[in-house]
């Protein structure tokens, strides 16, 4: 699919822009990306990986109950979210994964994290985690994507024409309403709507969306948890019980393949856990990660 701007798409990120806005950038192999480093200066750290469409305002009430519990935090979105670079060519799990790997070290943090994925970024956690295992002390998982079939209108995407016209004519519709699934509370999902709208008024956007959809292995992943399960790490796994958009009916598979040392179900609580639950998944995370015996040392 060609690099297109959506017609509402009326902002552009720049150094100029970016003055403007919250957190900090740094120039990546790929382009800049969008951070927010916070916490206690001498807590261990916890690096946050989001999903498919968030940038990394998600995290602001997790990040701030996990600085409550001693934890420092690095949030960051994705390329293509947030007021990360839009990057024209793949938005293959390589891509997000690199990026990942090249950010710590850029911000000059080389101890071993914890590292905590969500939805997509769930896979995209593990997938460094399996590169990169000694780089991570623990790995928290919340609401993985990876295990559904690949559905038949992901798999009409391949077309170009096809995929180029759907992202034009009727992407925004479709963003909003996969927003809808997400989250139980009206309010919170009215705010996380326009949380990701405001975002993606920069040129590029939707066209990062779609061209993830196409790019990304979002389905059928079940070796990629199986081989994170054998490395051995300490890993958390936490799942709300009304997720409509990864449901929890896939919770015994994940944990057959994950091998997670512990495992929560939030009650009343949609897809997006860190989002809707940032309490309770901030202390069950501090608990668990600070401090691990088992974790793997370097």
């Amino acid at each position: 699919m060609k690099y297109f701007v959506a017609s509402d798409e009326d902002r552009t990120l720049d150094a100029a822009t970016r003055r403007t806005l919250r957190g900090s950038f740094v120039p990546l192999s790929d382009g800049v990306t969008h951070y927010e480093l916070a916490g206690p200066l001498d807590g261990e750290l916890a690096v946050l990986v989001g999903g498919l469409t968030i940038p990394l305002s998600y995290w602001d009430g997790l990040a701030a109950r996990l600085h409550t519990r001693g934890v420092r935090t690095l949030a960051y979105s994705a390329y293509g979210r947030g007021y990360s670079d839009r990057v024209r060519g793949r938005y293959d799990e390589a891509l997000f994964v690199r990026q990942l790997t090249e950010l710590t070290p850029a911000l000059g943090l080389t101890t071993p994290r914890h590292v905590v994925g969500t939805s997509m970024g769930a896979l995209v956690a593990m997938a460094y985690a399996n590169l990169n295992p000694a780089a991570v002390a623990t790995l928290t998982i919340a609401g993985p994507a990876g295990l559904a079939e690949r559905p038949r209108p992901q798999r009409l995407l391949r077309n170009d024409v096809l995929a180029g016209f759907v992202a034009r004519r009727f992407g925004r519709k479709l963003l909003e309403d996969h927003l809808g699934h997400n989250v139980r509370d009206p309010g919170l999902s009215a705010r996380l709507v326009a949380m990701v709208r405001d975002a993606y008024r920069y040129e590029g956007s939707l066209y990062a969306f779609f061209q993830t959809l196409r790019d990304f292995p979002l389905y059928e992943r079940q070796e990629l948890f199986r081989s994170t399960g054998e490395r051995g790490l300490p890993i958390l796994l936490m799942w709300g019980d009304d997720d409509r958009v990864t449901p929890i009916s896939h919770l015994d598979t994940v944990h057959e393949l994950l091998r997670p040392r512990q495992t929560h179900v939030i009650t009343e609580c949609g897809h997006m856990a860190p989002y809707e639950r940032p309490d309770d998944v901030g202390d069950l995370l501090a608990s668990f990660a600070v401090p691990h015996p088992d974790r793997l040392e370097p």
